[in-house]
């Protein structure tokens, strides 16, 4: 298996918690409370954009869909009961070992892979939309992940990316608030210095010949433990793009 632009260590971290991914008081509690915003935002900007009607049972049926990082599959699944066919990839085998069980639970098929981007990208495969979220903070190479990214979207696809803003006030929420203090995250999950602001990621995106870039916050309200999207982006927010 390709290891360009993995992290060893990083991988190493989520695979020891592989088991809570599905444990909404565990270790991945606070995805589980983004989890209602996220999927909006992705059930919202991919009906959009390949103009699927909403409200309906199956908006997205038709789509093919690739989760890069899909850890346990709390992203995966929600999308595939949304009518997509999705794959799921990430280096770590403990992660997809969750994903699969957790998937046949529930009765979804879904075709989790225990492999990178690269070896995806090796076969030629390309998908309308592709999904890097919570994943861009930890890689080597943001710029070269987008890119990589990027290639495995269709013509006329589009690339959604969610990650955490590299500012003051990200750091204070993000890691001493949520790791240190809440103690919602194991200390050291995140590191502030692979942050990616808005900019950067704009950069990275055009650079990979994307177009029409957005973004989005993602807020929290610590008194009413809600996530909600937001025009404010200064500490978690979403990216999305078109391939032309």
């Amino acid at each position: 298996m390709s290891n360009a632009n993995l992290d060893p260590a990083e991988i190493e971290r989520f695979a020891r918690i592989a088991g809570e991914w599905w444990d909404p008081k565990g270790k991945f509690a606070p995805l589980h409370r983004l989890g209602p915003a996220r999927m909006t935002y992705l059930r919202d900007r991919l009906a959009g954009h390949f103009d699927r009607k909403l409200p309906a049972a199956k908006p997205l049926a038709g789509l093919r869909v690739l989760d890069i990082g899909c850890g346990g599959g709390l992203v995966a699944e929600p999308l595939a009961r949304l009518g997509a066919t999705v794959m799921g990839v990430d280096p770590a085998h403990d992660n997809i070992a969750a994903a699969h069980t957790h998937a046949a639970r529930s009765g979804l098929e879904i075709d989790y892979r225990c492999t990178t981007a690269e070896e995806i990208a090796a076969t030629g495969m390309t998908f309308d939309t592709v999904l890097c979220l919570e994943v861009v903070e930890h890689v080597p190479d943001p710029a070269a992940f987008i890119g990589l990214a990027a290639s495995l979207v269709r013509p006329g696809g589009m690339l959604i990316a969610s990650t955490i803003n590299r500012t003051m006030k990200a750091w204070l929420l993000a890691i001493v608030g949520a790791e240190y203090v809440l103690r919602w995250l194991p200390a050291g999950t995140h590191r502030w210095e692979r942050f990616v602001t808005p900019d950067e990621m704009a950069r990275h995106m055009a650079a990979a010949r994307l177009f029409e870039i957005s973004f989005e916050g993602l807020v929290y309200d610590p008194l009413a433990d809600v996530w909600s999207l937001s025009p404010d982006t200064d500490v978690n927010y979403f990216a999305s793009a078109r391939k032309p």
